[in-house]
């Protein structure tokens, strides 16, 4: 009998006899660059396994099932059973690779246990920790870090790719989506399911009380950050003695769970670092690709072969012949400024309808974007077809597009295709200012900011006048042909129609071109082209400002068709200030309106020689110096008349024949009506 009880109580005997070989380390630390064999001592169970390439699988893609993996020695948590929990520090790397890509079969989590298994824990949601019955009984004494990838609604998860620490269940007290914090502090998602190795750091302070959890991808620097940190002593919560390890589990879907290296440290600082050059490798996501070149006959392998070769030779055909380009030899020393067409017609997406900006006699302009500046540009199309003199009219618009100046707007270049010419220039925002003083009626500009477009416009003028190497008459002066940038500051555009010539020379051109009611009296006789008709033209241009009417109304009273008539013969009667455009109301400063409109007149005289240059116009508008009094100008009502009316309506019936058909185009007044800018 006795010795029956004896050999009964031989396992026990056995077991407190064995206890004493394990005892709990208190200042221990180990670090696996990879679990290669020999296999290190862990304890393992579920279906939890080494694989030969030296990972620690805990799951195999079965489905519904635990696996467990725990460093088989204790380590001493707490000097005494009521004591302050100690610090600790692990590391680990690790890897979800599910059977589908955006399916998972649930997470994984790093566990401190007071035993290495966990005795009734469940698959699925339970993530291989509890069950329904101890799922937060506060006898558990488990910490946990959860990388969970399914959203438990009855654990009030946040998402279903999250991190979060728990403590004797799956509620966890600080949940955060997967990620971590970049240097500059933005936050960047992570995918646990994504197949790809990722760092994890956890960090308990036994000073401060604090768990801070940090997580990267393979092989960056651990972020300054932490992605979540939980403020609590676990001191109530840890047994003197635990064990770490890992717990995961499968659900209905597939997934692999795996662990390439880990590394842990009591009391002593930071877990090691890892080697990463020993990390095994990750198994190929998704089947191997099976080669079926052998499958495939000879006859269709030949079929496609000259049928991608065909295919290819009309598409390079037909892609030269659409992006084909009229380029000479001479054209070479231009290179910088000369765009390819392929990169305009890029920019405009095929200079669709949605992209354009305006059209006129000269051409339609479109709204683009440069493919590899990302400049936005402005393209305007003008057919040139066989035009002479084509060499000279490309070199003074490559020159053109060496001025710089802040009231201009820049002329980039240009490109040559078939029957058209290409002209690039800046795109500024808010359009021309026509469009602002006729179509948009809801939208006005105040008397503050047409002035600043006049003097701005003015500046500019003056630059090409006197301001730079040569002289350039704009030869197309009117508010079509003023854009407006972000700020509505005015910029004088559209040098399709202008000439230079060197100072102290005179110009020779000698064909009639601009738009009608812009156009001095002695150009449309002598067909030549100087400073002083841009100056004329900068005069109607600045009675339209103020007045808010075209130079020309077609649907006028007989006195009322000409602006310049129509605002000479409100200040002959001493009511100039009638003249000012209704949308104005009464908001503008009187002396600075009675200043333009004066200046308008006097630079609108039928006489060149009367007119001002654009350096008084300039000084007159800053306020340097004092407009003279109209009158002794010659200006009265029984003086000059400004429109010449006889000329003008000699010129109406001649003028289609006058213009120079091969580039510019003829006009007529309904015409200039249309002539919009850049």
């Amino acid at each position: 009998m006795f010795l029956t009880s004896l050999f009964s109580l031989s396992p026990l005997l056995l077991l407190l006899a064995l206890l004493p070989s394990t005892p709990a380390q208190d200042h221990p630390s180990f670090s696996f660059n990879n679990f290669k064999a020999p296999s290190p001592n862990l304890t393992l169970d579920g279906i939890a396994e080494f694989t030969p390439s030296g990972l620690l699988a805990l799951t195999n893609g079965t489905r519904q099932r635990t696996g467990h993996a725990f460093y088989p020695t204790p380590f001493l948590f707490k000097p005494s059973p009521n004591s302050t929990a100690s610090s600790f520090s692990t590391s680990f790397i690790f890897s979800i690779i599910p059977e589908y890509p955006t399916l998972s079969g649930h997470g994984i989590a790093f566990v401190v246990a007071p035993a290495p298994h966990l005795p009734g824990a469940l698959p699925s949601q339970w993530l291989g920790l509890f069950n329904g019955t101890n799922n937060g009984n506060s006898t558990n004494h488990v910490v946990a870090v959860e990388l969970d990838t399914i959203t438990s609604s009855e654990f009030q998860d946040i998402n279903d790719n999250h991190v979060g620490i728990d403590i004797n269940g799956l509620k966890s007290d600080v949940p955060h989506p997967a990620g971590y914090y970049s240097s500059n502090g933005r936050f960047q998602n992570l995918s646990l399911i994504s197949g790809k190795a990722m760092q994890v750091w956890v960090e308990y302070d036994g000073g401060k009380k604090e768990m801070n959890v940090t997580m990267a991808r393979v092989r960056s620097p651990k972020p300054s950050t932490p992605l979540l940190t939980l403020s609590k002593d676990l001191s109530p919560f840890l047994n003197q003695n635990m064990y770490v390890g890992f717990s995961s589990s499968t659900g209905s879907v597939t997934t692999s769970h795996y662990i390439l290296a880990w590394s842990f440290k009591m009391n002593n600082g930071l877990a090691d670092g890892f080697d990463f050059s020993q990390l095994p490798k990750l198994p190929r996501i998704g089947p191997k690709k099976v080669s079926r070149f052998l499958t495939i006959g000879l006859p269709l392998i030949c079929l496609v072969l000259v049928s991608g070769v065909v295919s290819g030779v009309v598409y390079y055909v037909g892609r030269k012949r659409k992006f084909a380009e009229v380029l000479e030899d001479w054209e070479l020393d231009y290179g910088p400024h000369r765009f390819k067409y392929k990169d305009l017609y890029i920019a405009t997406k095929g200079f669709r309808e949605k992209g354009l900006l305006g059209s006129g006699g000269f051409g339609r302009v479109y709204r683009g974007i440069l493919p590899t500046s990302k400049i936005e540009v402005a393209v305007k199309r003008v057919s040139h077809e066989s035009r002479q003199g084509m060499k000279e009219f490309v070199a003074e618009i490559v020159s053109i597009g060496r001025m710089r100046h802040r009231n201009l707007v820049q002329l980039l270049g240009y490109c040559r295709r078939k029957g058209e010419l290409l002209l690039v220039y800046d795109y500024m925002p808010s359009g021309s200012l026509d469009k602002l003083l006729y179509d948009q009626p809801s939208c006005t500009l105040n008397w503050q900011q047409r002035f600043r477009v006049i003097r701005g416009v003015a500046a500019g003028l003056f630059y090409l006048h006197e301001g730079w190497e040569q002289i350039v008459i704009h030869r197309d002066v009117k508010a079509s042909n003023v854009l407006l940038d972000g700020e509505l500051n005015g910029r004088l555009g559209d040098f399709g129609l202008a000439r230079l010539y060197d100072h102290g020379t005179d110009p020779q051109t000698t064909h009639v071109v601009g738009t009608l009611g812009y156009l001095a009296p002695e150009h449309t006789r002598t067909g030549k082209a100087t400073t002083s008709t841009d100056v004329y033209a900068f005069g109607a241009f600045l009675l339209e400002v103020v007045c808010g009417r075209r130079p020309i109304e077609p649907r006028a009273a007989a006195e009322d068709l000409v602006l310049v008539d129509w605002v000479f013969s409100f200040w002959s009667r001493g009511e100039v200030l009638r003249t000012v455009d209704p949308k104005l109301g009464s908001e503008y400063v009187v002396e600075e309106v009675e200043l333009v409109l004066k200046l308008g007149l006097l630079c609108s005289h039928s006489e060149p020689v009367a007119r001002p240059n654009m350096r008084q116009v300039v000084e007159y508008l800053e306020g340097d110096i004092p407009l003279p009094e109209l009158k002794l100008m010659g200006i009265s009502a029984a003086g000059l008349m400004f429109a010449h009316r006889e000329g003008f309506d000699d010129f109406a019936l001649s003028y289609p024949s006058s213009m120079d058909k091969a580039f510019t185009h003829s006009y007529s007044v309904a015409e200039s009506q249309l002539s919009g800018g850049r």
